[in-house]
């Protein structure tokens, strides 16, 4: 079991790195750097979940957050990952060897996560900002945790999550899936839209709250994308947690994804960028 041959910390920030939001009283995310790290369950239970492991490099970090809400020596009854990029999975290993504790993905993300396959090289090409352009920095070989790795079940449970589902949202990662809860509605999107302008430096600083499209640069097909976010606005959220952004509720959250879903093309795809020009040339 290891960590990808190209991990190593990336120096990026926001505003809003090192700090931590409850919401619905048992669920909690906390941003690393540039990327939130969710944690299901309340805090007076012991039997809590982690979605996603964060940036390279922070795992310690990761366990000191989870000690503080959950108790010293507290460990998850699982890890659940969204999809297996590098700002997803950086602190990883860290934490399985921690814990040990099972982790579950789909199983279309396995090759990523059990040494085999890397991911594309992001697109430094593509229409976006400064974030886009100097993304050739970023990790994309795959770590390998085939012994702690397990397949989400078939019928969309989430193992520790009883009133969570599960569902499969491909477009920016080929296994990424995003958890919703019925009762109050409440989604946890991965990167299947964000509630930030990723390859917008300014905008990732300043955390400005807004929702957008997957990251330009890491997503390598559009009509999946478009799909997965049509998808997702048809549960009429009334919560959302993304991979990179603020929490949005209610009436901004209704009106930002409603217009992502109906204008996706001309407010998310670029204009221009080598995954684009394949997708149009079949």
């Amino acid at each position: 079991m290891h960590q990808s041959k190209d991990n190593k910390f990336i120096p990026m920030t926001s505003v809003s790195s090192g700090k931590g939001k409850e919401i619905n009283n048992d669920v909690f995310y906390y941003t690393n750097q540039i990327v939130n790290v969710i944690m299901i369950g309340h805090p007076d239970d012991e039997n809590w979940v982690l979605i996603d492991a964060g940036m390279p490099k922070s795992g310690e970090e990761i366990k000191k957050v989870a000690e503080k809400r959950f108790g010293k020596g507290t460990r998850p009854s699982a890890i659940i990952l969204t999809h297996g990029h590098f700002d997803h999975v950086g602190g990883l290993v860290y934490l399985i060897n921690e814990w040990n504790v099972p982790v579950y993905a789909h199983p279309l993300e396995f090759l990523y996560l059990t040494g085999e396959k890397r991911y594309p090289e992001p697109d430094t090409s593509v229409e976006g900002g400064i974030l886009a352009k100097i993304s050739s920095i970023y990790p994309i070989e795959p770590i390998n945790i085939s012994s702690a790795l397990q397949e989400l079940p078939s019928n969309n449970s989430i193992p520790g999550l009883e009133e969570w589902k599960w569902i499969h949202v491909p477009g920016h990662s080929p296994g990424q899936i995003a958890l919703f809860r019925e009762r109050d509605r409440f989604l946890i999107a991965a990167d299947a839209f964000v509630t930030v302008k990723q390859d917008s430096l300014y905008k990732v600083l300043i955390q400005k709250e807004e929702v957008h499209g997957p990251p330009v640069y890491l997503t390598t097909n559009w009509d999946m994308a478009r799909e997965s976010v049509q998808r997702l606005e048809a549960l009429k959220p009334n919560y959302v947690i993304t991979g990179h952004g603020q929490e949005m509720e209610g009436e901004a959250l209704w009106e930002g994804l409603g217009n992502l879903a109906l204008n996706f093309d001309e407010v998310a795809i670029p204009s221009h960028g080598k995954f684009v020009r394949d997708e149009r040339k079949e």
